[in-house]
């Protein structure tokens, strides 16, 4: 393929994408860069496998570290498994593209997307999910594209395209949207409590540049003299669809009316219907039509039988506005929040459940050591607000082996840490590390947005200071034709059956984080801001009633959270509070129970159960780090004697000499006659040197300072 390069530019920044360079042997390969951040994004067909009945997408972002100059840590000193922000940038490409490859496509496609240079200024993963496009309309896979995506910041009133990282920090919103040609087709966000206007006017801003990109994605196809590939899909045969249909239509419309049903009884329900239809199908002569459709492809009723339910689920909302659970389009499912369900020993539980979704959050204090360190190459070295989200098979009534998280759990979870860092206090007024654990006992629709509400419940049980607590609910669409049905706080089946999932938190002031994912090829604007409006007033309901369990966050923490105090010293004194070989911290953590954690900055902190040992901790580091100066007076012990002076320790790890000039206001002839090892006197300092030695003498003190002294020191006349 020929070499061509095309720049792009938009509000002052470009974006450059070149093809025909790297990876000649991928189906579709282009090189997307941004100031030094470069991405080479490949995409890749091959012949699906068989038995296969759903699209099989791989999706891939690997970061390289040798990308910002760095050699990886650890033993091997190379790449392992990618770190939770790969697994993000992932997911962010999925999204967005999934909804564009033909749903009856069975060939494996894989995306793969790597980071060969970054600046440290531009992210790179908008980057990449634009060149997930390019790619694969460049490898001629069938594609309903193409597809663009952006990120939005706002700095004040201005919003800003594809902003640095500091410029993200700076501002009051992180934005992603992704877009085709038929409209916004997903949407990620994080927002410092911003109205819901701001939101819906920074997706309108960044869907504008969308449409720039995807023009310019037609027009370097157009170069290359590339045609977009429109498959046609596989013929249907209608007979197995009438069949079921027949006879499966007014039994499935009287279980989707049944509104007192719960989920476990309306799927029992169904199940049980289809199981009618598969006996009859099997009673049937061999050489029947609808037999042999079944018994050629084992999945055929299966698939028929929920094309059918699915249609039928959503002609009731469109037609008659009536949800399969009885409840109105805007309405939210029943609440129930509690705090404080568990032992003192874990220091915050909240229990939030919507229906038959069912949230347990545990939220749990650590020190600053505790903080995350992150191997990857975003600016951000550590995180202080981790949270984790679990979804077991119990959840929802299935037994499967229980691995580490999947990039479902670490996305849930992710979003549930971008809702509430917004209202998190900061680190100086509240140093703790926090942890929360979302454990989803039983899932029914929503389970990301019940973890932000029982994260919520969490952190306030904890006493944890946060400025508003956050609330979340999740929004439907059905769509048929020009019909389009927005549905409030959507369940299960509707989540399956539907054609959006848009999350949406936030506190009474704004939104804080929002997630929209379609299984359509997108949006117009009028809908996503509808969408949005229609939200609020759930998460407002929802917030009221969790405020009924804990009206805000606990004064006292759990005995059993740790008490924490920080100071702050100067960075070269760093070494002086550690000691040679740790000796002098050590000293410190075995004499208090205290743990003690120092940053490159100088900030230490000092982790106890109990406060008293806390100030001794930090009592005996003030110590160390104090400069002594001429005049001060202090209590010490003798603790060495040469044939010149006496040494006194008289502050921890810090000791200066007396010479025997200065023992008395006499001629003192032997040492020992005034002092011995082990003795408790009281000295001034002299004189600090040049070379920082302290010389002390037992003359000139008034009884005042020795008495204030020995006082301070702890001792008793």
């Amino acid at each position: 393929m020929q070499e061509i390069d095309k720049s792009i530019s938009f509000d002052g920044r470009d974006i450059r994408l070149k093809v025909g360079l790297f990876a000649p042997q991928a189906g579709g390969s282009i090189l997307v860069e941004s100031g030094d951040t470069s991405v080479l994004v490949t995409a890749t067909l091959s012949t699906g496998r068989a038995g296969i009945d759903f699209l099989p997408l791989l999706v891939d972002y690997e970061e390289r570290l040798y990308a910002a100059g760095r050699i990886p840590g650890g033993f091997l000193r190379r790449e392992g498994r990618p770190p939770e922000r790969a697994t993000l940038t992932s997911r962010l490409i999925d999204r967005p593209m999934r909804p564009l490859f033909p749903q009856w496509l069975r060939d494996d496609i894989q995306i793969v997307a790597t980071t060969l240079s970054m600046d440290e200024q531009v992210p790179p993963d908008v980057l990449a999910a634009t060149g997930a496009s390019m790619a694969v309309l460049l490898a001629k896979i069938p594609f309903n594209g193409p597809m663009a995506t952006v990120r939005v910041g706002l700095i004040g009133d201005d919003f800003i395209i594809n902003p640095t990282y500091q410029e993200i920090a700076d501002g009051d919103l992180d934005l992603i949207v992704a877009g085709s040609p038929d409209g916004v087709i997903m949407v990620e966000a994080g927002a410092n409590q911003l109205p819901e206007q701001d939101v819906i006017e920074g997706i309108e801003f960044g869907y504008e540049v969308v449409q720039d990109l995807i023009k310019a994605q037609n027009e370097l196809m157009a170069e290359l003299g590339i045609e977009r590939v429109i498959a046609t899909p596989p013929e249907a045969d209608p007979t197995l669809e009438a069949y079921v249909r027949d006879r499966v239509t007014d039994s499935v419309k009287g279980v989707l009316k049944e509104f007192q049903l719960t989920k476990p009884q309306r799927d029992e329900k169904l199940d049980a219907i289809k199981a009618e239809v598969a006996a009859e199908i099997e009673a049937l002569p061999e050489d029947n039509a609808v037999r042999q459709a079944v018994e050629t492809d084992g999945k055929a009723l299966g698939k028929t039988y929920k094309a059918v339910t699915k249609q039928m689920m959503r002609q009731q909302i469109i037609e008659e506005n009536i949800r399969v659970d009885g409840r109105k389009l805007d309405e939210v499912r029943p609440l129930q929040s509690r705090v404080g369900l568990l032992p003192a020993r874990v220091h915050g539980t909240g229990l939030f459940q919507r229906g038959l979704t069912q949230v347990l959050s545990v939220a749990t204090l650590g020190t600053a050591g505790d903080a995350q360190m992150m191997d990857d190459l975003h600016p951000d070295d550590d995180k202080r607000y981790l949270h984790h989200y679990n979804f077991p098979p119990y959840s929802v009534g299935e037994t499967r082996p229980m691995r580490s998280p999947g990039r479902r759990e670490v996305g849930h979870g992710a979003l549930a840490e971008r809702a509430l860092v917004p209202v998190l206090p900061s680190a100086e007024e509240f140093p703790y590390v926090i942890r929360v654990v979302s454990e989803v006992l039983s899932s029914n629709g929503s389970t990301s947005m019940g973890s932000v509400c029982g994260s919520t419940l969490a952190l306030m049980d904890a006493g944890v200071p946060i400025t508003k607590p956050v609330s979340g609910a999740a929004m439907g669409l059905i769509k048929e034709g020009d019909e389009v049905r927005i549905l409030t706080d959507i369940q299960g089946l509707e989540d399956f059956l539907g054609d959006m999932d848009f999350k949406v938190a936030g506190t009474d002031t704004g939104i804080t984080a929002l997630q929209m994912d379609m299984k359509i090829t997108g949006l117009p604007m009028e809908v996503i801001a509808k969408a949005v409006h229609q939200a609020k007033p759930a998460r407002l309901h929802i917030l009221d009633s969790m405020l009924k369990a804990i009206a805000a966050p606990r004064t006292t923490m759990s005995p059993f959270a740790p008490r924490l105090l920080t100071m702050k010293i100067k960075p070269d004194m760093i070494g002086m509070v550690i000691g040679p070989g740790g000796k002098k911290i050590k000293g410190i953590t075995e004499q208090t129970g205290a743990k003690v954690d120092i940053s490159d900055d100088g900030t230490i902190t000092i982790a106890c159960l109990e406060a008293a040992k806390g100030e001794q901790a930090k009592a005996m580091i003030e110590a160390i780090v104090h400069r002594p100066e001429a005049g001060d007076v202090y209590a010490g012990k003798v603790v060495r004697i040469i044939p010149i002076g006496a040494f006194v320790e008289f502050l921890p790890g810090q000791d200066g000499m007396i010479h025997i000039s200065q023992l008395a206001d006499y001629r003192v002839e032997k040492i020992e006659d005034e002092v011995n090892v082990g003795d408790d006197v009281v000295v001034k300092v002299r004189e600090v040197d040049g070379r920082g030695r302290i010389n002390l003498t037992r003359l000139n003190i008034h009884p005042d300072e020795a008495a204030a002294a020995r006082a301070k020191a702890g001792l008793v006349d």
